[in-house]
């Protein structure tokens, strides 16, 4: 599908919830809805590519969230190492942020705390993984953990909540923000193209 837009956003951020959610409606315990939000992101990715949209930002997890059950932990953890190591196969720059010296951090994805680019440098994956917004502030007097990832023009939060959950408090300054009511597992291209349609009619001034 082509689709044509007047002005498209530098760098979305992707807050992909409702995985439980879905899970549960699936008859399915919560740790399962996880992996099945894996395939949905490299749909995403394929589209940010196809339109040129230079730079991503996808919520892995939080810290906050590792106080969840220990199978929904393990699930979540392994659903980003395996995300990871598949966009490593592709055509991208990888950069993982998050507080690798927990041990909550997957021992895998230690390696992309560095950027690293893979084929052809297309576009900029971010992920967060393990991280906390204190934690991205307090990382030094003076640059912030995530110092590498540029601001955010337009954020998408599927799963309906209306809230930003610490997602790079500081990147997010002016960001424009997107609520699709439909669980991430249940992503859907034309969910991208309502947020980008949305996006263009929007007045951006930056506080001018």
């Amino acid at each position: 599908m082509s689709v044509k837009y007047k002005r498209l956003p530098k760098h979305i951020g992707i807050i992909p919830d409702g995985n439980r959610r879905w899970a549960q409606q699936q008859g399915l315990a919560k740790e399962a809805g996880y992996n099945h939000g894996i395939d949905p992101g490299f749909a995403l990715y394929e589209l940010c590519l196809e339109l040129g949209i230079p730079e991503v930002t996808f919520y892995g997890f939080t810290q906050d969230n590792t106080k969840r059950p220990a199978p929904q932990k393990a699930a979540f953890q392994m659903a980003c190492v395996n995300a990871v190591n598949k966009l490593a196969n592709r055509d991208a720059s990888l950069l993982v942020v998050g507080n690798d010296k927990s041990p909550q951090f997957p021992e895998e994805l230690k390696p992309f705390t560095t950027r690293q680019v893979f084929g052809k440098d297309l576009i900029k994956i971010n992920f967060l993984v393990n991280y906390g917004w204190k934690w991205d502030i307090q990382h030094g007097l003076h640059s912030i953990a995530s110092q590498d990832i540029s601001r955010i023009d337009l954020i998408i939060r599927w799963g309906g909540r209306r809230r930003l959950s610490g997602f790079l408090p500081v990147q997010s300054i002016y960001a424009d923000f997107y609520i699709v009511d439909e669980l991430w597992p249940d992503f859907h291209a034309q969910h991208f193209y309502d947020a980008l349609t949305w996006y263009e009619e929007q007045d951006i001034t930056l506080g001018g």
